[in-house]
């Protein structure tokens, strides 16, 4: 079974015109895929309309067996969608654990929780006291990332993962992410504007453009023929394959 499937999804911002349009898209557990595409895209309405933040003007969603109805973003996380949008949405005044903490539904769970999340990052261990808006981007990244782990996801969407930072710490990040993916089986859906990072990290990729998918491939079978994806970008694929 997929952890995420949807079917003919279509969304946006009104009915009239939606952005995002009878998309297919399915993630293994244990997946990375990238979501690609010029600006304008849709990706982020797309990851936005999965986590339940946006309606959905046809088509379905499905997490683990789990179909909700869009628009509902508490429907969403309960069948097991967390997103990390692309401002991270941290609560800047409060400290890295407390932004830890409160994502943890259980209190029997908070301290173990915490200690995962070192485990993967283990340069927030000293920035545990620090305020979530006293880090640096990296850091604030990594904490974003750490907060939905606890939640326990059955997807992880994550919005342009390196915007502002380092490559170097995109590098460490990325790593994570892949060892994430293999010691929990979560999928993850990954928008990323650096082409080469997300085929790097990514086991499939989509291409989206103007809001259809028109490329739905293996991330090694893009690296293999890059041009594929720069007719892409220039309007130049018609068909999805």
């Amino acid at each position: 079974m997929s952890a995420l499937h949807c079917r003919g999804l279509s969304t946006g911002y009104t009915r009239q015109r939606p952005c995002v349009r009878d998309v297919d898209l399915s993630v293994e557990p244990g997946e990375i895929r990238c979501l690609l595409g010029p600006n304008g895209a849709g990706k982020t309405t797309l990851l936005l309309a999965l986590a339940g933040m946006l309606p959905r003007f046809g088509g379905e969603v499905v997490v683990d067996g789990t179909e909700f109805a869009g628009g509902r973003p508490r429907d969403a996380a309960r069948a097991g969608m967390v997103l990390v949008p692309d401002d991270r949405a941290l609560f800047r005044q409060l400290s890295t654990m407390q932004n830890l903490r409160l994502a943890v539904r259980e209190r029997s769970r908070r301290t173990a929780a915490v200690d995962e999340v070192i485990g993967y990052f283990p340069s927030l261990e000293k920035r545990l006291r620090i305020d979530a808006g006293r880090l640096s981007g990296g850091e604030q990244q990594m904490l974003a990332i750490g907060r939905a782990i606890v939640q326990r996801p059955k997807v992880l969407l994550i919005d342009e993962l390196s915007m502002g930072l380092a490559p170097v710490i995109v590098d460490e990040i990325l790593d994570v992410l892949k060892l994430l993916a293999s010691d929990t089986g979560m999928a993850v859906v990954l928008v990323e504007q650096h082409v080469h990072l997300a085929l790097n990290v990514a086991d499939t990729a989509a291409v989206l453009v103007h809001g259809n998918v028109v490329i739905d491939d293996s991330a090694s079978a893009l690296q293999a023929e890059p041009g594929r994806i720069e007719r892409a970008y220039m309007g130049n694929e018609e068909l999805k394959v």
